[in-house]
């Protein structure tokens, strides 16, 4: 479909869905099951991976594990740590605590990360942990962005250490309670990003995570109803030099647990070309993270599929009468159950009657927006 359709369309968009059946930018649907011998990293991507697996005490999977990535809002597992320092087996999380800590665990709430960081130190805070973890390649941001807690430098290698340390050494309640967090992770983050990539789309439940991302050319978040999004405190200026930490690119980071147990701790860091949109940065991670091998993961049934343009409403039936659940990042790819009839939706000179599930958002898309050369995919069952 050329450009100036895509344009054209962008703006029903905003009203509601569309019709017909976009062609194809990118292959026929992709099935959820298969996965590849060892890690792949999208044409463009810096990654830092390392997956381990608890139940036998190995790494399945590392890649330039030690590499420094900046933490974007991965370092907040290291906020709730210090703030949960030294508590004993007796201890509870009072109301207080927990009304900044489990939105700042759950759904990345920046203004509790900003709060704490100002409080209590600042980068001391990382000094802090990185002693009391044995943390080799995580340090404070950089002089003269000490008040930028997101240019903090973690590893994957290094992030392993800490989920192993909440898991087996960390007092049970303080545990239970970061866990049990990251375990309630929202789709929709304070920001209004969508942040269940990486782990939380290449896996079926139970998973634990806690995502990051950072970049200067993200749209704004669409996720869930409209809102205002604060301007995140990782912003601002990257330094001329950046020393061995790239404050540039932008940054989509997935960590956390996946399986029985909490089996595997996965960690995936990726740098993207500078420009790559937040629905580019999304597809590509998932890619990376479904190549892994995590022992322990079930995998979604399904086929993913791109699609195209921005403001694609997800709806919770297959036709436009009712409210949009959310909206996907724009040019995502997404997770396809099944397709059914709905209402027919029209982009001149496409129509469309045929309607894509969405098992992740629990929603439905007009399949005008799937990247599929047919108004039905082909290889796709029916609902």
């Amino acid at each position: 479909m050329k450009l100036r359709l895509f344009a054209a369309a962008a703006a029903l968009l905003l009203i509601g869905g569309a019709a017909g059946s976009a062609a194809a930018d990118t292959p026929a649907g992709q099935s959820a099951r298969p996965r590849a011998a060892s890690v792949e990293v999208p044409a463009g991507v810096s990654a830092g991976v390392a997956v381990f697996d608890r139940q036998t005490g190995t790494f399945t999977e590392q890649l330039n594990s030690a590499a420094r990535f900046r933490s974007a809002s991965v370092v907040k597992l290291l906020l709730a740590l210090d703030h949960l320092w030294n508590r004993g087996p007796d201890y509870t999380v009072p109301p207080a605590d927990r009304a900044w800590l489990e939105p700042m665990l759950r759904s990345s709430d920046d203004d509790a990360a900003g709060t704490y960081w100002s409080d209590h130190g600042g980068t001391a805070i990382i000094t802090r942990m990185t002693s009391r973890l044995g943390l080799k390649d995580t340090a404070p941001p950089p002089s003269g962005y000490e008040g930028y807690w997101g240019y903090t430098a973690l590893s994957a290698r290094d992030t392993v250490t800490i989920y192993r340390y909440l898991l087996d050494s960390a007092p049970a309640p303080v545990r239970d309670f970061v866990m049990g967090n990251l375990r309630q992770s929202t789709r929709c983050a304070s920001d209004a990003f969508d942040q269940h990539f990486g782990v939380a789309g290449a896996f079926e439940k139970p998973w634990a995570v806690k995502q990051g991302w950072a970049g200067s050319s993200y749209e704004k978040g669409t996720c869930g109803p409209p809102r205002t999004a604060a301007a995140p405190h990782w912003a601002g200026p990257a330094p001329a030099a950046a020393a061995d930490v790239d404050l540039t690119r932008p940054a989509l980071h997935s960590t956390g647990t996946v399986g029985a147990g909490d089996r595997s701790i996965v960690a995936v860091f990726t740098l993207h070309p500078v420009g790559t949109s937040y629905g580019k940065a999304y597809t590509d991670i998932g890619r990376l993270t479904r190549s892994l091998n995590v022992p322990g993961a079930a995998r979604p049934a399904g086929w993913w599929y791109g699609t195209w343009s921005d403001h694609v409403n997800v709806r919770p039936d297959p036709g436009t009468g009712s409210a949009p659940l959310t909206q996907l990042p724009a040019g995502v790819e997404v997770l396809v159950g099944c397709q059914a009839k709905g209402e027919r939706v029209d982009v001149p000179p496409y129509s469309n009657e045929w309607w894509a599930y969405l098992p992740q958002y629990k929603g439905w898309i007009s399949n005008i927006y799937v990247s599929s050369p047919d108004n039905k995919m082909p290889d796709v069952k029916d609902c």
